[in-house]
């Protein structure tokens, strides 16, 4: 038992690390603050895995993430696509296959929301040419973006014809900025008001100082701050798309001191499938060993690979057969076999310069006189170990000359 001891030791150490790892984990996922704001992993209050988990246990509808960096959007019927905390310069410009995609997503009867992430400052919009255009609007109801450059003066990036197409002028609405009142280390919500019939909160509290301006005639402002949209809908044939300067009232803090589920349903709709974008957040399903192991639940199998390469290292340090009774003795030293020994004594003893003259002369002693070598093999070998003893030291090659040797007394014994 005192033999296993330490191996024993060692392993319970490594154990106790590796669970040490796996609740720390654990606990980061669980909490969800290594996810950013307002996605459905995250838990804290800045996320938005309260309102995905509430719609898993609505019966007949089904929630699904978002991972893939395709740029594709889900092709069943009956789909809302929910953009969380998007930024605004992600629509400033969209490549012309991303926005037919869009396209066809809401021709097909789809509807898409865009809740965008909360403004309390003026931002800053950045032109693909290197132009800028900062915002520092007042609390006028002119707030708004200086209008993008036509579309002909926008080139792709890799440098060919095709022109990278404005959201924000093929579908008649522009983004401004109205401050926010400072309330401490922080900014003061505003509050927004229904403009609409339609069963929705008369007011809401509003955390984004972004608002629309502009908007053409397609668009129905759901609700305002002042004579300004904060939210606003527009119909694409049987599909639709929902514009939100905030998304405060998606996150986990909200649907605990200011849930508005009339809201929710609404912004959801009648659709039966509900898909949360995870992928503009960063959060990418790679194609991976580690992916496809946990898509086809090789986890069993990782913990036997663990398990064998754990055998593997007890294996080669110590054995696992019991030892010899007289290994059992104290102060019992196991050694090396005999051969072994045998050659380690021969290194130790003879010179490599006298290993071939020690070994002709043992030879001449045990086999010569029995007789039965006639004397002109012997005669043979001394030849060829007189030539190579008459070299001077360094120009001896005792390998070579007992191959020689061998070579002749081998004809010899086919001669004979």
């Amino acid at each position: 038992m005192k033999k296993f001891f330490p191996i024993i030791v060692l392993f319970g150490c490594v154990a106790v690390f590796a669970f040490g790892v796996v609740e720390l984990f654990e606990l980061r996922f669980e909490h969800g603050d290594v996810y950013p704001p307002y996605s459905s992993l995250r838990a804290d209050p800045l996320g938005a895995m309260a309102f995905y988990e509430s719609l898993e246990k609505i019966p007949g509808v089904g929630v699904s993430r978002d991972f893939s960096a395709n740029n594709q959007l889900p092709d069943a019927p009956q789909t809302v696509y929910l953009h969380l905390a998007g930024e605004p310069r992600e629509f400033e410009w969209l490549a012309p296959d991303l926005f037919q995609e869009i396209k066809d997503f809401l021709i097909r009867g789809n509807r898409l929301v865009i809740t965008f992430f909360p403004q309390t400052e003026s931002y800053r919009f950045y032109y693909r040419d290197g132009e800028t255009n900062s915002i520092n609007s007042s609390e006028t109801n002119s707030a708004k973006m200086t209008p993008p450059k036509p579309l002909k003066d926008r080139k792709k990036i890799s440098g060919d014809d095709e022109q990278w197409i404005s959201l924000e002028e093929e579908w008649d609405f522009h983004a401004g900025f109205k401050k926010l009142l400072p309330d401490g280390d922080s900014y003061a919500p505003v509050r927004v008001f229904n403009r609409t019939d339609l069963p929705l909160p008369r007011a809401l509290d509003w955390h984004s100082g972004m608002i629309f301006t502009n908007c053409g005639s397609a668009w129905k402002t759901v609700y305002a701050r002042g004579t300004n949209a904060v939210v606003i809908e527009r119909k694409f044939g049987k599909g639709s798309v929902v514009l939100a300067t905030d998304s405060y009232f998606i996150s986990n803090e909200a649907m605990e001191k200011d849930r508005h589920p009339e809201l929710l349903a609404w912004l959801i709709g009648g659709n039966k499938n509900i898909v949360f974008d995870e992928a503009h957040l960063g959060i990418v399903e790679t194609g991976g060993v580690a992916t496809l192991m946990r898509k086809y639940r090789l986890h069993a199998l990782v913990g036997a690979l663990i398990l064998l390469g754990g055998l593997f290292i007890w294996k080669n340090s110590t054995s696992l057969v019991p030892p010899h009774a007289e290994e059992r003795r104290e102060g019992f030293v196991a050694g090396k076999d005999a051969q072994a020994g045998f050659v380690n004594l021969l290194r130790r003893s003879l010179a490599p310069r006298d290993l071939l003259a020690i070994c002709f002369a043992e030879w001449k002693k045990t086999v010569a006189p029995v007789g039965k070598i006639p004397p002109k093999r012997i005669q043979e070998a001394e030849t060829v170990f007189n030539s190579e003893n008459a070299l001077p030291q360094k120009s001896r090659d005792p390998i070579g000359a007992y191959r020689k040797i061998s070579e002749k007394l081998g004809t010899l014994n086919r001669k004979l």
